[in-house]
């Protein structure tokens, strides 16, 4: 796929890249366009999302759609959109956005300044790859870039609820203790006295400590987890390359923050937490026991240290990510439903419809469940 393709104010340029070589170089430019997309989340960032190609990638399935201006002869240009995909097989050939079950927004890139063309030019140039494969855009919040190619699609297209993010004010923490009912309030309050009264201290780990950091956040999340159900993923080695790999880049550029806490002088906790321009996003961390044990409102504690990076007012929300636990629901979040964007030509609207059929069945699946545990289903 390639070729010029004409624009309002110039000439943009089609290309398709899938040499694992070509993605690393592209990190400058990538880099540049990432700036200039406000939707963008560290998601979509080169420095996540070339780690996680390296991690989890498979030869051959690469599939980046990059949109250029036209340049002069001999001259790249500027890159003004992006979608990172790979190509899958199985069950269906569909191309999906790189980042995997552990990225919890998928989404493309478009320069805000160049939006219209560029998405158009982008829609056009996925529209080619639908020929034979359906492409299928998972986790994709509210506002998020993609959601304008999806406008501009011409052929099939179905758009269908995916996870659910709970989601804060950008507030101070103050603020958002002040938002619970009475009882709540006063018990998180307490919780913060607590722990400045048991010698919990924080501090924000510097980039060139970051990767011993995120190693430790890792032991800790093990532990805190142990005999309990945990997800598999953030046991394995490859996981914890990619998250050091990568976190290190993003904390350089701003993009995160990884923050310690120390009691008698020993680390008890580590917290990543994701930036950008419109979120802060809480991600992993890990915990000794021993903060449980000695009864200490982990979640008072982490979300204390999270709303210090949205306080300030820069970023409209405070985000808890994927996921519906009950713990979140103590802090009153709005709930917010990333969607599945899936685009198809004609001749691939059989796989669209598959598998919509395929969400259909999932999600009667859960209902019958979800009554039958209503109904004391399981009980002796």
């Amino acid at each position: 796929m390639s070729g010029l393709l004409r624009a309002r104010g110039g000439t943009l340029r089609v290309e398709l890249c899938t040499d694992d070589r070509e993605f690393a170089a592209l990190g400058p430019a990538w880099g540049r366009l990432y700036r200039r997309c406000r939707a963008a989340t560290p998601f979509q960032s080169h420095a996540w999302l070339h780690s996680w190609w390296t991690s989890y990638g498979r030869p051959g399935r690469l599939r980046l759609v990059l949109v250029r201006d036209g340049g002069a002869p001999g001259e790249q240009g500027e890159l003004r959109a992006v979608a990172p995909l790979m190509r899958v097989g199985q069950p269906l050939p569909r191309l999906v956005p790189l980042g995997g079950a552990i990225s919890d927004f998928g989404d493309v890139l478009l320069d805000d300044e160049h939006a219209g063309p560029a998405a158009a030019a982008l829609a056009e140039a996925l529209s080619a790859a639908a020929r034979t494969a359906l492409i299928d855009f998972r986790e994709v919040r509210p506002g998020s870039a993609v959601e304008r190619v999806y406008e501009l699609w011409r052929g099939p297209r179905r758009r269908v609820r995916d996870s659910v993010c709970l989601e804060l004010p950008a507030v101070s923490m103050e603020e958002l203790v002040a938002r619970l009912p009475g009882a709540k309030a006063r018990w998180a309050r307490y919780q913060l006295r607590k722990l400045t009264a048991m010698g919990v201290t924080r501090r924000t780990v510097s980039p060139d400590e970051v990767d011993a950091a995120l190693r430790r956040l890792l032991t800790l999340h093990r532990l805190q987890w142990q005999s309990r159900g945990v997800t598999p993923e953030h046991l394995r080695e490859r996981f914890a390359t990619h998250l050091v790999r990568a976190v290190g880049p993003l904390v350089r550029s701003g993009d995160a923050a990884v923050t310690e806490f120390l009691l008698d002088g020993e680390v008890v906790a580590v917290d990543l937490t994701l930036l950008a321009p419109l979120l802060a996003g809480c991600y992993l961390y890990g915990v000794h026991p021993l903060l449980r044990e000695r009864k200490a409102s982990i979640a008072v504690m982490l979300l204390d240290t999270c709303a210090r990076h949205t306080g300030t007012g820069e970023r409209g929300t405070l985000s808890l990510l994927r996921g519906d636990e009950p713990y979140k629901h103590h802090w009153r979040p709005d709930p917010v439903v990333n969607q599945r964007l899936l685009l198809a030509r004609r001749r691939t609207a059989p796989l669209l419809s598959a598998v919509l059929c395929e969400v259909a069945a999932r999600s009667r699946a859960k209902e019958l469940v979800r009554g039958w545990k209503e109904r004391g289903g399981g009980r002796t």
